[in-house]
């Protein structure tokens, strides 16, 4: 196992760490839990050394090294089969990865609903702009601030095919040219995170095929990301809106973010945004 770019002190905390992982997770499991006979004799709880590698079909001598946390070569594969054979979960078998110094694997796209949670956490931030998106850009769940302000209505699946699809975003976004350029550069980056994930490349095709503007921005390579920044736009009913957002990522959702909008300080968006969604201004304090 060799840990590039760690010091000397740092391979060590990381091989100790390594090593006292991979005890505890062996000392929660017993023989009864994979189907293999109890037996006698056992000094400590869990499985032993040599009924993990038998099961994840190791070499004994193998698996010790690395429980020791010695410099030998570790495979994505060989990993894969010790997490399986330990039943962790996916933020322990990421842990694994990272202790044995090879990159964890990206993560499929979530299956998983937006949790009720999450969802009054978006609600709770009325009458402020709020959102999810996936990996591809979908929407995952809006509130009534972010479908009023940027107009996403029952058609609007995914805020990419709007932006360069929807006439009232072209219409109403500030310095558009400006955003397509950022917007394609993060979808950009987005897409080079997951090379193994055809969706990307097709969704490029069909937006390319759809919108002349994306497919000129798209030519032009541009590469992106943004975690904070600032939307203007000129709402037909609520005058000039500038925002502030915030991207965040979600653990619990691989890929998705979490869009928080906050009326920028000292452009009376606020008063704006509370007469638009027919709320008092001291609610989007």
């Amino acid at each position: 196992m060799s840990i590039s770019g760690l010091s000397v002190d740092a391979r060590r905390r990381r091989s100790a760490e390594l090593r006292e992982f991979l005890r505890s997770r062996r000392a929660r499991l017993t023989p009864g839990d994979v189907g293999m006979p109890g037996g006698g004799g056992r000094r400590t709880p869990g499985l032993r050394r040599e009924e993990v590698a038998v099961l994840a079909g190791v070499g004994v001598s193998w698996y010790t090294w690395l429980e020791q946390g010695r410099e030998i070569n570790v495979s994505a594969d060989v990993l894969d089969a010790v997490a399986r054979v330990l039943r962790l979960d996916g933020a322990e078998r990421e842990h694994l990865y990272l202790l044995a110094g090879l990159n964890p694997p990206q993560s499929s796209p979530a299956a998983r609903e937006i949790s009720p949670q999450l969802l009054r956490v978006i609600d709770g931030w009325l009458p402020r702009p709020a959102y999810v998106i996936d990996r591809h850009w979908h929407l995952a769940a809006v509130n009534r601030a972010a479908r009023v302000v940027f107009g996403y209505g029952e058609d609007d699946h995914n805020c990419l095919v709007s932006f360069f699809t929807n006439a009232r975003f072209r219409s109403e976004i500030c310095h558009w040219e400006d955003a397509a350029r950022a917007i394609v550069g993060q979808f950009r980056a987005d897409a080079a995170r997951y090379p193994d994930d055809p969706e990307f490349g097709r969704m490029a095709a069909d937006m390319c095929a759809a919108s002349p503007a994306f497919a000129e921005v798209w030519a032009e390579h541009p590469v992106g990301t943004a975690t904070e920044g600032t939307k203007a736009l000129a709402h037909p009913a609520g005058g000039e809106l500038v925002f502030e957002y915030t991207a965040l990522p979600l653990a619990d959702l691989p890929g998705h973010r979490l869009l928080l909008y906050t009326p920028a300080a000292g452009t009376g968006t606020e008063a704006r945004l509370a007469a638009l969604l027919g709320v008092r201004e001291s609610g989007a304090a």
